[in-house]
């Protein structure tokens, strides 16, 4: 049997080779199974005045190993960026240095509570001084809030910092404008803050056009919010003359800093004329990205901005470093727009970030920049010629293509990204930026080999010139090797189930 014949091998378990398709622990449950024995509990003095269980609570019964398998299957099954590589674009999918992991546990931080008292927490406050004092160098700003939980909570911090800079002045504007290939939480939170929203066209190569710009700042514009480098993968090369043209029409810059990583050691956005930026520290400083974990997008903040900086802030007094959590004319923060989170940041990520920092240097940082946009060009110089780039030119620290190499093979963007499944690839991002059609959106990162991009480059080539060839049924019916095949998407966003009801799901299904 040939490879391309693999796929049509079925077999009665519903396994293929070692990759088991596991069901719901629920689905395992079986009568007089139980992992651990324990001792039935004695009288309760019952203060719930009615409103206790009236029935078992459903937890499955299984032994040891069962649960053990379980788990360690389904973690098989749960691709990550230490199985292999993850391109997602926009997203920074790079590797988290297992120092940075021994540190964050360390008792002296892994243990720490937000409520302790402040001298018992100074070595906290230093390291994130520290990290503060790393941030603002690198970035060539004025002030830095720590406290903002991600990056869309840098955004928010960001626009409250610019709403009330404006309402000290008396000055009541109404618009952001947003480049039309900006992440979609850059309007949210611009209509969270209360502004309109009022999108910005890019020009033929892909860049925000200048000249629409201009057109469209007024004394109603309050900020314009844009990306550098953008979504696309490209650098605003005129973003001095759009700091410029912003500045003269009495409104702030705001740069969503999803992507310093392309940029940190090289630039200092500072420089720019940039008002206020974000810093995702799980994209530029390597903190764990995703599965609802703890973020954290510290905000840098030119000296225009900083007076309006949210609190809790750490400031150094005599006896130490402390938190300054209320207005204070005689700490500096009368202005502040006031509290934006209970607690200040997250401290595993700074313990995270700052060891990365660390561990790099000044020129360390400056090469792992050098290195992300060496490798995204690779990816470009090796694929250009089968997948249609969708802007000519050098891209930053990641590659753009679109689904004009599909046309006419009945493979859409979606057919392709399943087929990559086949090849032991996590898909890349798929259809964003909306700017172009059926969008291939590809960032390979710092961590990447040479090694690691070749094979990554070849599987692309190999299915490239597959769907050139006509084989569209290959693609529509992939993946053929991953333990579920084709799921209807659409109805699991629309219609999804969120827990288990046993005998009523089986039912109603």
């Amino acid at each position: 049997m040939t490879m391309n014949q693999s796929h049509e091998i079925e077999t009665s378990s519903g396994h293929r080779g070692l990759d088991l398709a596991e069901p719901l622990i629920f689905e395992l449950d079986g009568p007089g199974r139980c992992g651990v024995d324990l001792p039935e509990p004695g009288p309760i003095n019952n203060r719930l005045g009615g409103l206790e269980r009236q029935a078992p609570i459903g937890l499955p019964g299984l032994s040891e190993p069962q649960v053990v398998r379980h788990f360690v299957r389904l973690s098989r099954n749960n691709f990550a960026i230490d199985a292999g590589l993850y391109p997602l674009g926009s997203c920074t999918m790079k590797h988290n240095p297992r120092l940075n992991e021994k540190l964050a546990r360390l008792p002296g931080f892994a243990d720490l509570h937000p409520m302790q008292p402040i001298e018992t927490v100074q070595g906290a406050l230093e390291l994130i001084d520290t990290l503060a004092a790393w941030l603002l160098a690198l970035t060539g700003m004025s002030a830095v809030a720590m406290s903002p939980a991600a990056g869309a909570h840098g955004e928010l911090c960001g626009l409250m910092c610019i709403r009330a800079a404006l309402e000290a002045k008396g000055d009541a504007r109404e618009v952001v404008l947003v480049p039309s290939s900006a992440h979609g939480t850059n309007p949210a939170t611009a209509a969270i803050c209360g502004y309109r929203i009022e999108q910005l066209p890019a020009d033929d190569r892909g860049r925000v056009d200048l000249s629409a710009l201009r057109e469209k700042l007024g004394p109603h514009v309050a900020a314009i919010m844009l990306t550098n480098p953008s979504t696309c993968g490209l650098f605003e090369n005129e973003i001095i003359e759009i700091a410029q043209a912003v500045h003269d029409a009495g409104a702030y810059f705001y740069c969503d800093g999803a992507n310093f990583n392309a940029l940190v050691g090289k630039v200092r956005p500072g420089d720019l004329g940039i008002d206020c930026m974000h810093l995702n520290l799980h994209k530029t400083f390597s903190t764990p990205h995703g599965g609802g974990g703890p973020g954290s997008g510290p905000v840098v903040l030119a000296a225009t901005l900083a007076p309006f900086a949210p609190l809790p802030m750490v400031q150094r007094s005599g006896d130490g470093l402390m938190l300054v959590e209320q207005k204070s004319a005689a700490r500096g923060t009368a202005a502040s727009f006031g509290r934006l989170k209970g607690f200040h940041g997250q401290m595993g990520m700074f313990v995270r970030a700052l060891a990365f920092i660390l561990s790099h240097g000044a020129d360390g940082l400056r090469q792992v920049s050098e290195d992300a946009v060496l490798n995204a060009n690779y990816v470009v110089a090796r694929l250009q010629d089968l997948l249609s780039l969708s802007f000519p030119g050098p891209c930053m620290h990641e590659a753009l293509f679109d689904d004009r190499f599909l046309k006419d093979t009945g493979v859409s963007t979606l057919d392709f990204a399943k087929a990559m499944i086949d090849e032991g690839f996590h898909p890349m991002t798929m259809y964003f930026p909306l700017v172009v059609s059926g969008a291939i959106l590809i960032e390979p990162t710092e961590s990447e080999s040479k090694d690691s991009l070749d094979q990554f480059i070849a599987s692309m080539r190999h299915l490239a010139e597959r769907a050139q060839r006509g084989d569209a049924d290959y693609f529509t019916s992939a993946p053929h090797l991953a333990p579920f095949r084709r799921l209807n998407e659409t109805q699991a966003a629309r219609h999804p189930v969120l827990r288990w009801q046993g005998e009523l799901q089986a039912a109603a299904e």
